[in-house]
């Protein structure tokens, strides 16, 4: 037991702490409204119950004082049969006595209602006896009143003194029963009293299932639905069988989920093509991006990079960029990442401004890079969360710089040679033109003249050259080969009969027309008879040879291969690679002839033009031979497109 009891404490302690403050003071303010409407319905029951006593014991005293009036000559004349005949009367008549005794002066009972006949006396007779609640009455004093409770009820009795006279004849002892509507009202106030506070607190019980069942599930269950959505969970519903306010909470609350999930899942619509638009983009990018975070780890690399730095392959997500980049650049750039990624406070602390870096690398590849690192922030400029590195592959602008400064030192020196030739002549003579004879002077005025052309050839070559390296188009159409070539002959018979050279040509019948530009194939085979002849001795010859190929079984596409062949001093293999080069020349044979050293290369321009490609086929001593294919015209009218990445657009001659 007294182990028990100290358990049932915890359990309710336990039990108790479990509510909540709400709940507790519900159950506190229920307790007191219980106790304080039995208390007041008990002290109701009470106070009935003295004020019936009271009844009773006046009703008793009086009732007795009557009867005591009406036996006591019956008793003083010893007539018992007329007192038993009166008493039983009067028990019979009214249901309020319990009893009537008769005791004489020494207590001893003589009669009693309801009480059986007086047996005869014999030695084993009981003798009953009253006990008087006080030894003798005097005739001055009143009836004694007392209550005593039976299994009947509480009983009111009443002792009267019978007196003649002043002559003391005994006690009349009366039972009074209690008033049968003051016991049943006290009796149904108590059972109603109970039954108040039995229904309070089953009124409490119930109400406090029906809150569980109707308020505190659902309001729980939006609880919970509430922490789902605040976790970022749209998926939430709650589906409880409720009307009025409470079901309008929850149809809203049902909506709201359903109008967020629809939100999210547009809002990753949108951020899923905004994802897929950057990555696009990113990828497309023709420069190299790389994002790392504050520690350096690799976040973001687009595809350019990849190919720059050789990652092809490789995961690299996660990873230290310092750990992959080619050492020139992790040389250069280790000192300035650690102090871009040092400052984790306020952008204003330390804002670097972008920083840029040109770096030539050996691997994988031969090339030169630029790189530019920025710092990125939030949105509000506050905190550092990476960096941007932009690589550009800048190896075709400086070649192309470098081509063009070449370009502009060999233009300066071709045009400064003939210059300073007419400028030394022209100052010979208007100096001392007197002084030479007339010979001199028409061999100072010849040379001038001569190198003249050679400048206006110079000129004219560079701005064809310019020409055709720039965005310019050409109408194609169909050409003759045969007048073409006849053409090309016809203004070198010429030279050629004067250095004793033999031009020939060997074209095949029926030619078919190919798809070209006049003007710039004839260009194409005046400059290459015209290097020939430079380069063939007296007695060489120099041969044209066309003729068709058979088609391309795949294209179905036909050409026309044209040769220009000669029994010149041919090329070197090591500068056969070189020999189409602007101003390009063999220097221990081609810088003694005369030339500006631009027409190869206006013949490769101008055969890339065609959609070809310019060939050659040379050994020292023996002869050179060069050879283009062009394609056969079938009835289209093409426009030349603009130039491919292998020309010189944008020099700026």
């Amino acid at each position: 037991m007294q182990s028990i009891f100290p358990n049932l404490l915890t359990m309710i302690h336990r039990w108790w702490s479990e509510f909540n403050l709400q709940t507790r003071l519900m159950a506190a303010a229920t307790l007191v409204v219980s106790l304080l409407m039995s208390g007041l319905t008990f002290w109701a029951v009470n106070t009935i119950q003295r004020q019936a006593q009271m009844i009773d014991t006046r009703f008793g005293r009086d009732l007795g004082l009557l009867l005591a009036a009406n036996v006591a000559p019956m008793v003083a004349d010893n007539n018992l049969t007329e007192v038993a005949r009166f008493s039983a009367r009067f028990y019979e008549s009214t249901s309020n006595i319990r009893y009537m005794i008769y005791a004489d002066e020494a207590g001893n009972i003589f009669f009693g209602v309801p009480f059986s006949e007086m047996a005869p006396e014999n030695p084993l007779t009981l003798e009953r006896h009253l006990e008087l609640p006080t030894a003798e009455f005097s005739p001055a004093d009143l009836p004694l009143v007392r209550q005593h409770r039976t299994p009947n009820g509480e009983v009111t009795d009443v002792f009267v003194p019978l007196y003649q006279g002043r002559h003391y004849l005994g006690v009349l002892a009366l039972g009074i029963n209690p008033n049968p509507a003051v016991v049943n009202s006290s009796n149904l106030t108590r059972d109603v009293t109970i039954a108040v506070f039995i229904s309070i607190w089953v009124m409490v019980i119930l109400g406090a299932v029906f809150n569980a069942l109707t308020i505190t599930q659902p309001i729980k269950e939006l609880l919970v639905g509430v922490k789902n959505i605040a976790k970022g969970n749209f998926q939430q519903r709650i589906s409880l069988p409720f009307g009025g306010e409470l079901g309008e909470l929850i149809v809203s609350f049902n909506e709201m989920a359903e109008r967020l999930e629809s939100y999210e899942a547009q809002n990753i619509e949108e951020m899923t093509a905004e994802k897929a638009k950057l990555d696009t983009l990113v990828s497309t990018i023709a420069d190299g991006a790389v994002l790392v975070d504050t520690n350096l780890q690799l976040l973001l690399v687009n595809p350019t990079a990849r190919r720059l730095f050789a990652w092809e392959g490789q995961d690299i997500s996660g990873k230290n960029l310092l750990e992959y980049l080619p050492q020139e650049i992790t040389a250069q750039l280790t000192q300035p990442l650690r102090e871009m990624t040092q400052d984790d406070g306020a952008a204003g602390e330390h804002n670097f401004a972008p920083e840029e870096f040109r770096l030539t690398l050996t691997q994988p590849v031969p090339r030169t890079v630029r790189l530019m690192l920025t710092q990125v922030f939030d949105q509000s400029r506050e905190t550092l969360k990476g960096i941007v590195m932009t690589v550009q592959d800048i190896t075709r602008e400086v070649e192309l710089n470098e081509a063009k400064s070449q370009f502009i030192s060999n233009v300066s020196h071709e045009l400064r040679t003939p210059l300073f030739n007419i400028k030394s002549f022209i100052e010979t003579l208007c100096e001392f033109g007197e002084d030479l004879s007339e010979g001199e002077r028409r061999e100072f005025l010849e040379t001038a003249n001569h190198e003249t052309d050679r400048l206006s050839r110079l000129v004219n070559d560079v701005l064809d050259l310019s020409r055709l390296e720039s965005a310019k188009t050409y109408q194609f159409d169909a050409v003759e080969l045969h007048p073409l070539i006849e053409q090309s002959l016809r203004s070198y018979q010429l030279t050629a009969k004067d250095k004793g050279i033999q031009l020939c040509q060997e074209l095949e019948k029926n030619l078919p027309p190919v798809l070209g530009h006049y003007d710039l194939l004839l260009q194409v085979m005046t400059n290459l008879v015209g290097n020939a002849l430079k380069f063939t001795p007296a007695g060489g010859k120099i041969l044209i040879r066309a003729y068709a190929l058979e088609s391309c079984p795949e294209t179905d596409e036909r050409f026309v291969r044209i040769e220009v062949a000669d029994t010149g001093i041919g090329i070197d293999p090591e500068d056969q690679a070189s020999i189409f080069e602007r101003f390009y020349r063999v220097e221990n044979r081609v810088h003694t002839l005369e030339g500006t050293g631009l027409g190869l290369s206006i013949v490769k321009n101008i055969v890339q033009k065609h959609h070809s490609q310019i060939h050659l086929v040379s050994e020292v001593g023996t002869g050179t031979t060069f050879w283009f294919d062009l394609a056969v015209y079938n009835g289209a009218h093409l426009t030349q497109p603009a130039l491919s990445s292998i020309t010189m657009a944008g020099i700026g001659l």
